[in-house]
């Protein structure tokens, strides 16, 4: 997108209620906005804190903020390499198709040479289609031969004490 309009920046502890905002479009875009627990407080203490626990880019028109993307740092052993987890990637319908995406994922690839490294990861609904060609317009490979895999707090809670 060759808009001087369009920012792309560091979310910041002021925006926070438009990082709840997204997080609901979002959940409600996936059809799971029941399961949202963020609150802003928690969003305080896990993003803006001393060691923040991942980080957000916000994607502003005219300065009006219209996507995000969430992410944090992982590690390949196979590479030997740090990596970027990328959480959460949404723009608000009216705005797509509009090289948002590519913007955000731009300062994505930026910040993964930044740290050296070798690879961005994250996960797309397999009925999702609009996300999937664009992921492989950009270059990525959608791997089919492993699944996600997520025990959640009462099977944490199970086996960390069976």
């Amino acid at each position: 997108m060759h808009n001087q309009n369009l920012l792309i920046r560091d979310a910041k502890v002021g925006d926070i209620s438009i990082i709840m905002e997204l997080i609901k479009l979002k959940a409600e875009f996936d059809g799971c906005l029941d399961f949202v627990e963020a609150t802003p407080k928690k969003l305080e203490e896990t993003l803006f804190c001393e060691k923040p626990l991942a980080f957000v880019l916000l994607a502003e028109l005219d300065k009006n903020p219209i996507g995000f993307a969430t992410y944090h740092q992982i590690y390949s052993t196979f590479l030997a390499q740090p990596g970027i987890w990328l959480d959460d990637l949404y723009i608000k319908a009216e705005y797509r198709r509009l090289g948002i995406g590519e913007a955000l994922t731009k300062s994505l690839c930026q910040m993964t040479q930044k740290i050296g490294g070798g690879r961005i990861d994250w996960t797309v609904a397999t009925h999702n289609a609009p996300a999937i060609q664009f992921y492989e317009k950009i270059g990525a490979k959608i791997i089919q031969k492993v699944r996600l895999c997520r025990l959640n707090r009462e099977a944490i809670m199970h086996n960390a004490y069976m």
